[in-house]
């Protein structure tokens, strides 16, 4: 913070201000785990990623750069997403279980999109997870 850039100072008070806001939403304060403060900043940069998509169709490329900058530092804080390959091997292992245990079509996508998610943890995006199952489960 006392490098003076001013991107990432407002970027982390963002990010602080969301948490103390999760923290305080429904009926009584709670402290929120590891794992919910992860949920919350993912969603932070969801939220950035489509808010520069959206100025980027309007033309505006300066707010839309402020934004990835934004998606940027808070990534930082994440944990590392798993690559493409790394999730497609997961689905196709979860894909196999289900389909030896009976469960096959997308009657078994609920089944295969919790069990992958239990895998991975927060490691990927939810809509990847669930394109992917359907991919796997429709070939």
């Amino acid at each position: 913070m006392k490098a003076s850039n001013d991107i990432a100072k407002s970027t982390l008070r963002m990010a602080l201000s969301a948490i103390t806001n999760a923290e305080v939403a429904g009926d009584e304060a709670v402290e929120l785990t590891d794992d919910q403060v992860i949920k919350v900043l993912q969603s932070e940069v969801k939220k950035r990623q489509e808010s520069a998509e959206v100025y980027e169709q309007a033309g505006r490329t300066e707010a839309a750069i402020k934004e990835r900058a934004e998606a940027e530092i808070l990534s930082v804080y994440l944990p590392a997403a798993l690559s493409d390959d790394e999730l497609a091997g997961v689905v196709q292992e979860e894909v196999a279980r289900a389909a030896a245990q009976g469960a096959e079509g997308m009657k078994a996508m609920g089944a295969v999109v919790k069990a992958v998610r239990e895998r991975v943890g927060s490691g990927a995006d939810g809509s990847k997870i669930a394109d992917l199952v359907k991919a796997a489960l429709s070939a």
